[in-house]
């Protein structure tokens, strides 16, 4: 794992602080608070001996210190009180980004008209399992990656980078993807002609169908000048031997604990088609809502 992983790995360095705080806390807590409390109580039998004694020789005395000397001795060192503040703050964090939530934000337009550049999504950790932080292994099956879902994963060639795509092929599937249009399992993809969509980062149209993948509609785009694959972007990737490329066509069969995604910007997205596939250890979870886009509020609200 090298410096770069690291740096883009926020759930380990999230994981690291709370241990580093986790320890600070409970070393104060079970050992130096005490051994404050003992300094205290010593400082203080010495500051009741010293003016007992001076009462005994008829010196009026100020005991208004007392509490100023036992205060000092109990006083936290900064770096102890910064780490209890900030331990639950970050406990609570961790547990709920690597167990429950998780907030993304969309950087790229491949998910277009679906997701666009800025939007701020929620993505759902245990739809797909409850994983081990850090390590993403699976220790309790919930449930897994349907056809037609919108899902975060460690891109397969960087697990320092998060993608998201739409789920197209499950393990066993054969998807083919020629002229620009899906059979799934020898089943052809159902698509409705729509209104073509002006890209609002680039003044051009789209050609946009409405896609129902596995009883999931979608809108899906299309660009009239480019052509269905491009085969010089196709990669070496595992498990290459299962598909098969020609000029205007392919056909993958999705070994088994694996998956196929492809972007809603069909002809302006880097998947599965040039990458290859995406194990089930890569997967981050489902995408399921769309939180805020500052440009754009209207745009909250669920990911179909």
């Amino acid at each position: 794992m090298n410096l770069q992983t690291v740096l883009g790995n926020f759930a380990l360095i999230l994981f690291v602080l709370m241990v580093i705080t986790g320890v600070i806390w409970c070393l104060d807590v079970f050992v130096l608070a005490k051994q404050r409390r003992r300094a205290a109580d010593a400082a203080l039998r010495e500051y009741d001996a010293r003016n007992a004694k001076l009462q005994a020789e008829g010196i009026k005395v100020d005991a208004s210190k007392r509490a100023e000397i036992e205060q000092a001795n109990l006083r936290q060192p900064v770096w102890i009180e910064y780490s209890g503040s900030f331990f639950p703050v970050i406990a609570l964090v961790f547990v709920l980004r690597s167990f429950l939530w998780e907030p993304f934000k969309i950087p790229s337009s491949s998910m277009v008209p679906t997701l666009l550049v800025g939007d701020f999504i929620l993505v759902n950790k245990y739809a797909y399992g409850i994983r081990l932080p850090i390590v993403n292994q699976k220790i309790v099956p919930i449930g897994d990656p349907q056809r037609g879902d919108v899902m975060v994963f460690k891109y397969p060639k960087d697990m320092s980078q998060d993608y998201i795509k739409r789920v197209i092929g499950v393990p066993g599937d054969k998807i083919t993807y020629e002229n620009k249009r899906l059979t799934v399992n020898g089943k052809p993809v159902e698509y409705t002609a729509l209104d073509d969509y002006l890209d609002d980062q680039h003044p051009i149209y789209h050609k946009q169908f409405m896609e129902n993948l596995a009883g999931v509609p979608h809108r899906i785009l299309n660009t009239d000048n480019k052509r269905t694959l491009d085969l010089g972007a196709v990669e070496n990737f595992p498990n290459r031997e299962a598909c098969e490329y020609t000029y205007d066509k392919f056909t993958c069969i999705v070994p088994e604990g694996n998956y196929f995604m492809m972007g809603d910007n069909r002809d302006n997205s880097a998947d599965s088609r040039y990458w290859g596939f995406v194990p089930d250890k890569n997967i981050v979870g489902k995408a399921i809502v769309v939180w805020m886009n500052f440009g754009n509020p209207k745009r909250i609200g669920g990911i179909q």
